[in-house]
């Protein structure tokens, strides 16, 4: 029997129609692209994504702005995937998620990577969730300049600097560090890096003693981490996401 072309284009239409709803229901899980989702659970868990290179908060800061405003978000993820950065821009990120705390619990998801000013952001958290694999730590401050000079000096370059203080061009890449310049940035250097250490002391209830012991730069494995008193627990982001919502008073239950 030969069939009905309107019929036809009818259960088609439909077919259709089915396929784009799951789809969009599927896509309905997430809100915000790249920079800011939220997990769609019965109990809804907002999660920020902290990656690559730390070099600016603004992002990051108004995704983390946007879940503290929004009363459908009962508790927050950081998935933090980052070997750190920038020193200023982690510090701005972590007082933003000092600030999120205030108004919903947060809990940390350690991806690859979180060492460094992903560490420092981390501490903010109420509870720090990695992997066993995980690599974290760092907890340390760095400075690096080049000297170029005696390549100059090869290829028959020389450089004039004019300037109106002692240290304006201190690190210059065109002639070796004084003894007093070396101090001042050992100087800048250390200050930072007690800045951290008092971040970590702070929030996680870890002696001044006991963080100076592991801070020297060495990287830690998720596990080792746990050990030191880094990180709470061992799990990945869907652990994380369960703890948060227990956290905000929650059975934990959701779908991804």
């Amino acid at each position: 029997m030969r069939k009905h072309p309107v019929l036809l284009g009818l259960i088609l239409l439909v077919m259709i129609s089915v396929v784009l709803y799951v789809l969009f229901y599927r896509a309905g899980a997430y809100s915000g692209g790249r920079s800011g989702q939220t997990f769609s659970l019965s109990d809804k868990i907002g999660v920020v994504p902290v990656e690559g290179i730390i070099s600016d908060s603004r992002e990051i800061s108004d995704n983390i702005d946007t879940f503290a405003n929004d009363h459908s978000i009962t508790a927050v993820v950081l998935r933090i995937d980052s070997p750190g950065g920038g020193v200023a821009a982690s510090q701005e990120i972590y007082e933003a998620v000092k600030e999120l705390k205030k108004k919903k619990k947060v809990v940390v998801s350690m991806g690859s990577v979180a060492a460094s000013g992903g560490l420092l952001i981390a501490c903010a958290a109420d509870k720090i969730v990695a992997n066993p694999g995980t690599i974290t730590g760092s907890i340390s401050a760095i400075m690096q300049f080049a000297n170029v000079e005696e390549l100059f000096k090869k290829i028959g370059i020389k450089a004039s600097v004019v300037k109106s203080g002692q240290y304006k061009d201190i690190g210059s890449p065109l002639r070796e560090m004084t003894p007093e310049e070396k101090h001042i940035i050992q100087e800048l250097v250390d200050d930072i890096f007690n800045q951290f250490v008092d971040v970590i002391v702070e929030n996680r209830k870890l002696t001044r003693e006991q963080v100076i012991a592991i801070a020297d730069g060495r990287v830690f494995t998720g596990r080792k981490a746990k050990e030191l008193g880094l990180v709470d627990h061992l799990g990945d982001l869907s652990a994380a996401a369960k703890l948060a919502s227990e956290l905000s008073g929650k059975d934990g239950k959701y779908d991804l």
